[in-house]
């Protein structure tokens, strides 16, 4: 009988590396975020296994949109959340997304692409998006995301 290959927490390494989201298009950035947070890019990767690094985004206020609704798709495609009171639904449009919080989109694209439970959340606190160019964790010695 062959044994999974299950690491233990002495054994994971964390690094931490710096994506510029200027130019880039949002799900296609997105898809590489989430597999790094994941872990997948190492070759230890378990499932089910906080494996992932640290990833710093940097101009996440420009970042592109693609696809065949590209005219529209800024005042088509919405945001919605909800405040937890009646008649409380909020909704944004991904312009105006972009123009006030542009580092929520980014976020909402990752959610998106980790799984939605537990495990998903903890990764998700993993990432630190910022709108501009500058970000304060310059000590950490970030490594650039291919």
């Amino acid at each position: 009988m062959y044994k999974s290959y299950y690491p233990k927490s002495s054994e994971i390494d964390r690094k931490w590396f710096v994506a510029d989201a200027n130019g880039q298009t949002l799900g296609r950035l997105a898809t590489r975020i989430a597999h790094v947070l994941l872990g997948k890019h190492k070759p230890t990767f378990t499932p089910g296994v906080e494996m992932g690094d640290y990833v710093i985004v940097v101009n996440a206020e420009r970042v592109t949109v693609t696809g065949t609704k590209t005219s529209t798709k800024m005042d088509t495609k919405m945001y919605h959340h909800h405040s937890g009171y009646p008649g409380g639904l909020k909704t944004v449009s991904l312009g105006d997304q972009l123009i006030k919080h542009p580092e929520r989109v980014l976020q909402e694209a990752v959610w998106g692409m980790l799984p939605h439970n537990k495990m998903g959340r903890a990764l998700l606190k993993r990432l630190k998006v910022y709108a501009g160019p500058n970000h304060p964790h310059g000590m950490q010695n970030p490594e650039q995301m291919k």
